[in-house]
């Protein structure tokens, strides 16, 4: 049986020496820059962007229940039309902070907050669905078929978000 090649070490004499974040062709782990990084793992850019996107979707909940109980205790404001002004203050909350800080490196054009808006409504529609399924159908708890529902539809949204609204390449066709 032949003898394996062996491996470019980096002038090095054992891998001890180098450790794997020295070898070429060995990305370093960590939520640091995404080019060469690998695709799965704690370190990946996909997890670095979803914890992100985690914490935006966090921060968008928080003042959407602000601006709601605000508007439906301080100023009387009825309640769902309370409800859809602060959805609309987390909307374009987590579209400002998702451009700058989670999808910073994205190529941006005059119609990536129309693809956010887009995904967001999906998302509400997916959701509202999810939730009279779960609750009406499945017979789940209210909060439950809440909690279920979002934890779907953030993953989703996510995705899409990352895949079409802040792409980080251009397409090869402009499309909505």
């Amino acid at each position: 049986m032949a003898d394996a090649p062996e491996a470019d070490l980096g002038g090095a004499e054992d891998v001890s020496k180098v450790g794997l974040s020295g070898m070429k062709g060995v990305p370093k782990a960590g939520f640091g820059g995404t080019e060469g990084a690998p695709k799965i793992g704690l370190g990946a850019p996909i997890v670095a962007q979803f914890v992100k996107f985690g914490i935006v979707g966090v921060s968008n909940t928080l003042l959407s229940l602000v601006v709601y109980a605000v508007l439906l205790k301080g100023f009387g404001v009825w309640y769902l039309a309370a409800s859809a002004i602060g959805f609309a203050v987390g909307t374009v909350n987590g579209f400002l902070w998702n451009r700058r800080w989670t999808f910073r490196d994205h190529v941006g054009d005059a119609l990536t907050p129309v693809r956010w808006f887009v995904v967001q409504g999906g998302g509400l529609l997916a959701n509202l669905g999810l939730v009279f399924l779960f609750v009406h159908d499945v017979g789940l708890d209210e909060l439950l078929g809440q909690a279920c529902a979002t934890a779907i539809v953030v993953v989703f949204t996510f995705l899409a978000n990352r895949a079409w609204t802040f792409r980080m390449r251009p397409a090869a066709d402009p499309v909505l």
